[in-house]
Parts: structure tokens; C-alpha cells; sequence
């Protein structure tokens, strides 16, 4: 599937990131607020832009698993469709990308909680 710049989703996905990239960055005072008098103004962007990080990588690990599976599961239906013992086969190369989301997930969560 071709997205093209014009399109209705393609569109609507860049005002959305736009609009939470804008309100993540405007609002910093509330985060400022919580944070010792001693801190740098800098410090104050810390919070809202891991939590945009954190967004980008679940959002990275879920379209590249809906990539990968695109392509795995049509191919996988034309080779059940003609020899139906390769059901394990297929269902086990179909299974592989979701590790995708899963690390993407694992690096959202570090992300949030300041882990590394």
C-alpha cells in the first residue's frame, strides 16, 4: 500500500503528531511546577519529550509489525491454501515480527521510567 502525501490518513496523522508535538512542548511549565527551584529550564523538557520518544518507539514496533505481517500472512494463506500441512511453518514465521512491538513496548517503558 502506497500512502501518498495528499491522502485523508497521511494528512491526519501529520496534524496529529503536530498538534501533540506542540502541546507536549507548550505545556512544560506543569512539569516545571513539580520539579525543584533548582533545576534548569532544560530539565523541564525532559519529561514531555521522553514521553514523545516513548510514543515514537510503541508506534515504530506496531507499524513495523503490521509490515511484516502484511506480507507474511498473504504468502502464508497461499501456501496453506494448497498444502495445509504447513499450518505450523506458516503460523511460526507469522509469529516472528511480533517481537517488534514487544521491544518497542520493553523501550517505551524504560523510556518513562528513566531506567537507563
Amino acid at each position: 500500500m502506497i500512502h501518498r502525501p495528499n491522502s485523508k490518513l497521511f494528512v491526519i496523522t501529520m496534524i496529529a503528531g503536530f498538534a501533540l508535538a506542540v502541546f507536549a512542548l507548550s505545556f512544560t511549565q506543569a512539569f516545571a511546577a513539580t520539579t525543584t527551584t533548582t533545576t534548569s529550564t532544560t530539565s523541564a523538557l525532559t519529561k514531555p519529550l521522553l514521553a514523545i520518544a516513548a510514543a515514537i518507539a510503541i508506534a515504530g514496533g506496531l507499524i513495523g509489525t503490521g509490515n511484516a505481517q502484511q506480507g507474511i500472512g498473504a504468502a502464508g494463506m497461499g501456501i496453506i491454501a494448497e498444502k495445509p500441512e504447513k499450518f505450523g511453518q506458516v503460523l511460526f514465521f507469522f509469529v516472528i515480527p511480533e517481537t517488534l512491538w514487544i521491544i518497542g513496548f520493553v523501550l517505551g517503558i524504560i523510556l518513562l521510567l528513566g531506567i537507563l
